[in-house]
Formats: structure tokens, C-alpha cells, sequence
């Protein structure tokens, strides 16, 4: 049942696309269906019919909706493995601007924060926000130690309304799922949740700035990427102070050859950096457009906004290393090897039918020349024919995929004839040396060698007593799984009530029996046991009868 406080949005949202012509998606999810049918009724909708592609009425759609519908279309933008392509691309168009609020509530919300006036904090403030989203908006400050900041501010009141469109994401999810078949396909309540845990971790600027930090120690004295310092004695859940990038925006190509940086090394040094940090640290800055990339005056990247950052763990890495290695050596056996290995596929498809699908996909991309291959688009292809074979797309393979095909997007727009592998080949064979060598090997041992140093004393012991045990018959198997235990409880409780619904039978055909003889000259109690007979099978049928759990 939707909530009543939910109706009126739900009336707003069939309007809004009922208006842009996209009753398919109303239609699927029965929103309000005799709402649409009276909307389809009137007069002057029989002649206005869009002549606009699908995506486009649906990117204006969520634009019309307001920010918190923006939002979550740019981070269905970033999960083509679940939508057509062409939605996926014109998503990916939806720009988070909104109307910043006042510099004055700003400054209030900042000195109620810091609990006290600006002035013991700050020399200047600008009243003009230097850039304004949905959640947050940005103001550039001096200390009154000198030094220029920029102050990222939470948007007043955000959360009950984030809170309230996502309760109404979640309602329309679930009539997604109860009236939509295909809709189990796209997992609408599980995109819903990463949308709700990623919008979350964005009222949190305390977590913003600790990703910030974490990224600032992985590249502290790099000469590719400078991440600018959070101010932590500034820095609220509400507030952060972090230091102030000056730089000229990756997207102002003129202005960057003005400046005499060199096109085609930035391009690759963009390259460098991801892998750097996905394949080094496990830890990559996962909203990369050129909104939040700089170029410095030294000619170093310099990035903001970590609100939205992805992780990997080793198995991860080593997955990807070997995925990469083996798609341009054009190995695809041991891709779809790799893929099985992991168990990311059901392990019942056959190896030879699962590398055929990938051959398909990967040699007409790699007929044409290297720097006309998007290794972006590439991901996304091996994931949508792995989803044939029953792949579970992992959510940090897809923030991997969408970073790459931003690094790559920034990359030819530096430099045209960018070739990818250029950069990414000798790191990623380095870095598989590294991991599977014998210096690897070392690296392990020495990086285990004191937890195994501590405990070596106690096993002698633990032996003895293991041995003790078997010898002695004490050792037994322990069913520790919840679910074992639930499926054994249930065997239990069918092969009782069996039991019982046999014995009940049992009686009530003897019952049957001994009535419909009618024998006159039997004894009076016989008649009396046969109707005892028939109440206790009936009794034990009853509690042979299934009954739901509580």
C-alpha cells in the first residue's frame, strides 16, 4: 500500500512524464493508471506527440523532477550494464546545477558549525558561491593566517527531502518489481539502495574530507596529482574546509596550450594517475568529469569533490590485471578462464560457449586502430554479454568502468590520438610482476612473518590437543550454518507431519470402515470407538497440516 503522504508526489511524477510521452514507464510500474488513461483522454494531448528519442524525454523528465531525480539518473548513468544504451549515454548528460541559497545562510550555517563569528576564523568570505549542486555549494575564504580555502557547505534543509524522494524511490521500485516482469532484470530496489548509501555518504562531509585525506597520503609527493589539504580543525559534518586549488579547468584546452602544457603527456599522465590508483592503492576517485579536474601551473592534475570514491580489493585487481593483459593479447580463453575462476559466472557454462561470446564482442573492436578503441565502451560490452552467462556486475567493477570511460573521454580531448595502452600496458605487466614474483613473494612473507611469529609457540600445543581429540573420537563436525540448521529443522518438520497425516489416514478409513459395515449384531462400543477413531485421524491431520512460520 503507498503511504497517503506519498500521493501527491506519485500524481506529480505520472504528470511529468505522462506530459514528456513516456506513459511506457508509468504504464510498467501502473502508476495511477486511470490518472494516465484521463490524462491520455484530454483533447490537445491527441496532437502533441513528441517527436524527440525516448532518452531525451526521459533526461528532460528527471530534469523537471528536480535534483533529487537528477541525481539518481547520473548514477543510473553509471550502470549501462542495466540500461539500454541509449539511455545510459543521455543520462550521463543530466548536469546537478541548482539555484544556490543565500551567502548570508551560508555564513550562518558555517559560524553555527565552527560555534562562534567567522571573524576568529576567517579574513574574507566571498557572499558568491563559486559553485552551487543539489546537495552542497562551494564559496572560496582566506583564513587569517593568509591562506586561500574553499568552503564546501551543506545545502539548508537537504536531508528530510532527500529522505522523502527516497522513500518514494523505494515505493516506485516496488511496483516496479510486483508489476514490471523485466524489471527483476534491473535489480530496482538493490539500484535504489546504492543510490540511497551514495547520497547518504554526500550529507557526510567529515567522510568527504577522509577520502580527500586518504588520497592526499597515496600521492604525497607525486609529480602527477596534487589533492588538496582539509583544514580538519575546520571541518564539520556540515563544513568543510579544505585548501584552495588554482588551476585552469582540464576542459579549457586553449587556455591549457596557452599556458605551454604539453597536451599529449597530460593525456597520458591522466592515464598513469587511474591506474595508479586503482591498481597501486585500491582506492580511486570515482566522479572524475572535468567539472572537478585541474591542471596546475607545474602542469600536475589537481583534483576536488571525493565525495564518490571507489575501492578494490587484491582479488579485484588481480581479476582486472589479468582481464586487461588478456584482451589485448587477445587471449579470450583466458578471460572468460578469469571469469569462472572468481565465480562471478555460474561455473555451469561452458568454457568454450562463454569465450565464443567473447571473441564476438572483442575482435570487430579490435579490427580498428588502437586509438579509436574506447576501453570504457569495452567494459561495459564484456559486461553486458557476461549478464547472458548470469554475471553478478560487482558495484565496484562498474565505478571502474565509468572512471575509465571519463579518463579516456578527458584524454581525447586533450590529445585526439591518445593510445590508452600505451601507458597501461607496461604498468599493469609491472605491476603482475610484482604481485606473482618472487619479490611479491618476499613482500608477504615479511609482511606475515610477525603474526606468525607470534602464534608458532602455541602450535605445538594446539597440535597435541588436535591429535588428542581425534585419537580419543572427540572431534565432531559442528553445523554452525544458519541455513544447514533451517533445512534440518524443515526435514524435521515434513517427515513428522507425514508421520502424522499417515496415522490420521490411518484412522479415518479404519472409521470409515467399521460405519459402513453397520454390522447389527456388533457390540454398541464399536460404534462409539469408530467415531473416536475419526476425531483422532482428524486431530492428527490438523496437526499434520503445514503452517506458516512466524
Amino acid at each position: 500500500m503507498t503511504p497517503l503522504s506519498q500521493f501527491g508526489r506519485l500524481l506529480r511524477i505520472t504528470r511529468v512524464f505522462v506530459r514528456h510521452d513516456l506513459d511506457e514507464f508509468v504504464r510498467a510500474v501502473h502508476l495511477f493508471r486511470p490518472y494516465r488513461l484521463v490524462l491520455r483522454a484530454l483533447t490537445f494531448r491527441w496532437a502533441v506527440r513528441q517527436d524527440k528519442p525516448r532518452a531525451v524525454r526521459l533526461r528532460e523528465a528527471l530534469e523537471e523532477l528536480g535534483p533529487i531525480f537528477i541525481k539518481f539518473g547520473q548514477m543510473l548513468s553509471t550502470r549501462p550494464d542495466l540500461l539500454p544504451d541509449d539511455i545510459a549515454l543521455e543520462l550521463a548528460r543530466l548536469q546537478d546545477q541548482v539555484p544556490p541559497f543565500p551567502g548570508a545562510q551560508a555564513r550562518e550555517i558555517v559560524a553555527r558549525a565552527l560555534g562562534g563569528p567567522l571573524e576568529q576564523h576567517f579574513r574574507e568570505f566571498a557572499a558568491e558561491p563559486v559553485a552551487s549542486a543539489s546537495v552542497a555549494q562551494v564559496h572560496f575564504a582566506v583564513l587569517t593566517d593568509g591562506a586561500e580555502v574553499a568552503v564546501k557547505v551543506l545545502r539548508p534543509g537537504i536531508a528530510p527531502v532527500i529522505e522523502r524522494d527516497l522513500a518514494l524511490l523505494f515505493t516506485i521500485a516496488e511496483l516496479a518489481v510486483r508489476y514490471w516482469p523485466e524489471a527483476r532484470q534491473l535489480k530496482p530496489r538493490e539500484v535504489v539502495e546504492e543510490y540511497s548509501k551514495t547520497i547518504h555518504g554526500e550529507l557526510d562531509l567529515m567522510r568527504e574530507a577522509s577520502n580527500a585525506s586518504r588520497l592526499q597520503a597515496n600521492f604525497a609527493e607525486s609529480p602527477l596529482l596534487h589533492v588538496p589539504g582539509i583544514h580538519w580543525d575546520l571541518t564539520r559534518t556540515e563544513v568543510m574546509v579544505m585548501e584552495r586549488i588554482n588551476g585552469i579547468p582540464i576542459s579549457n584546452v586553449a587556455a591549457l596550450r596557452d599556458a605551454g602544457i604539453d597536451l599529449r603527456k597530460l593525456a597520458h599522465a591522466g592515464v598513469e594517475i587511474f591506474f595508479t590508483q586503482a591498481f597501486r592503492d585500491g582506492f580511486f576517485h570515482a566522479d572524475m568529469h572535468p567539472g572537478n579536474i585541474f591542471v596546475l601551473p607545474d602542469g600536475r592534475y589537481g583534483a576536488v569533490d571525493f565525495g564518490i570514491m571507489g575501492t578494490l580489493s587484491d582479488h579485484d585487481k588481480l581479476f582486472l590485471a589479468e582481464n586487461f593483459l588478456a584482451f589485448f593479447n587477445r587471449d579470450y580463453r583466458a578471460v572468460a578462464e578469469a571469469h569462472l575462476r572468481v565465480g562471478w559466472v555460474d561455473r555451469k557454462v561452458r568454457l568454450e560457449e562463454f569465450e565464443a561470446a567473447i571473441r564476438a564482442v572483442c575482435e570487430p573492436i579490435f579490427a580498428r586502430p588502437i586509438k579509436d578503441i574506447s576501453f570504457g565502451r569495452l567494459l561495459l560490452r564484456l559486461f553486458q554479454t557476461a549478464r547472458q552467462f548470469n554475471f553478478e556486475v560487482q558495484p565496484q567493477l562498474v565505478l571502474l568502468q565509468k572512471t575509465l570511460f571519463n579518463i579516456e573521454g578527458l584524454g581525447r580531448q586533450l590529445y585526439p590520438d591518445l593510445d590508452l595502452w600505451e601507458t597501461a600496458k607496461p604498468f599493469l605487466e609491472r605491476w603482475m610482476s610484482e604481485q606473482l614474483g618472487p619479490r611479491a613473494f618476499m613482500r608477504t612473507l615479511k609482511r606475515e612473518f610477525p603474526r606468525w611469529w607470534r602464534i608458532l609457540p602455541e602450535a605445538p600445543g594446539v597440535a597435541f590437543d588436535l591429535l588428542r581429540k581425534a585419537g580419543s573420537g572427540e572431534l565432531a563436525l559442528n553445523w554452525r550454518s544458519a541455513e544447514i540448521e533451517r533445512l534440518r529443522r524443515e526435514l524435521y518438520g515434513h517427515h513428522r507431519r507425514l508421520r502424522l497425516a499417515v496415522m490420521g489416514s490411518g484412522l479415518l478409513v479404519s472409521a470409515a470402515v467399521v460405519l459402513a459395515a453397520g454390522d447389527p449384531a456388533a457390540p454398541s462400543w464399536t460404534v462409539f470407538a469408530a467415531w473416536g477413531f475419526a476425531g483422532a485421524g482428524l486431530a492428527l491431520l490438523a496437526a499434520a497440516w503445514p503452517r506458516r512460520e512466524s
